[in-house]
């Protein structure tokens, strides 16, 4: 075995491209990843040109690249990573790997590597789409967008992980993920934007896990999140992460339900 290969990004690495080969063979898994993202913001483009975007201070463009963006990471990162964790554990490779050299949380972050890439690669392609299209432009404020890029495929792979120790099949999985996302696409600010919610119930769902992420996108294109009101969808984001990490630790199962 070379050098290169005992390093944690040697290990990582290699781990990635064998999860590559077994995602592959998934097909129902690489398609709720691929496409699943790039149909749902037809349906979001939909919904709002029948809100009254103006007064809320939205446009359509503003509205769907957020939602766009968040889908992907839903589908292609949370979603997948539940049916990969899930489905390696019952295979007995995680066990089998922890036997080895790679530490538990380089066999998360090896295992995760695929999916997290796909979600960047395709929330990337998406932003860019939308800019040019529904005419949005550049974002005026790169640091927000980017941090709640970042931020929402760290929340989405931690959401995974837990979501996963509570799974027992794959095909159970297609159960266990809808919570996650049922919440985060319809009071999460993605189908429809807090700004037209009622007050009440807008200040209830910024508590959500992908709302903070949607909230920093959408004011890293349209750069009205002053440094201030940016400070609540950081702190809720930033909690939610320290959470899942610590779910993470505390619950993951390497071994097979029975």
């Amino acid at each position: 075995m070379s050098t290169a290969m005992t390093t944690p990004v040697g290990r990582m690495t290699a781990l990635a491209r064998a999860e590559v080969t077994l995602l592959g063979r998934s097909r129902g898994t690489l398609f709720a990843a691929l496409f699943v993202p790039l149909l749902l913001p037809f349906s979001v483009q939909q919904a709002a040109r029948e809100m009254d975007l103006a007064e809320a201070g939205l446009t359509l463009g503003t509205v769907v690249l957020p939602a766009s963006i968040g889908f992907s990471l839903l589908y292609a990162v949370y979603a997948t990573l539940v049916s990969v964790y899930t489905a390696r554990r019952e295979e007995l490779v995680l066990k089998r790997l922890r036997t080895g050299e790679l530490r538990d949380a380089e066999i998360l972050a090896g295992a995760a590597l695929p999916a997290v890439v796909t979600g960047l690669a395709q929330s990337v392609v998406l932003a860019v789409g939308c800019a040019v299209l529904l005419d949005v432009g550049a974002p005026a404020a790169p640091h927000l967008a980017v941090l709640g890029l970042l931020l929402g495929i760290v929340l989405c792979a931690s959401l995974g992980a837990v979501t996963a120790s509570f799974t027992r099949t794959v095909e159970s999985a297609q159960v266990t993920t809808l919570p996650v996302l049922f919440l985060s696409m319809i009071f999460s600010g993605m189908f429809i934007p807090l700004e037209v919610l009622p007050d009440r119930v807008a200040s209830v769902c910024e508590f959500l896990p992908l709302t903070p992420v949607t909230t920093l996108l959408r004011g890293g294109w349209t750069g009205d999140l002053s440094a201030y009101e940016s400070i609540g969808p950081l702190v809720t984001a930033l909690a939610w992460t320290v959470l899942g990490v610590f779910a993470v630790r505390r619950w993951f199962r390497w071994e097979p339900r029975h």
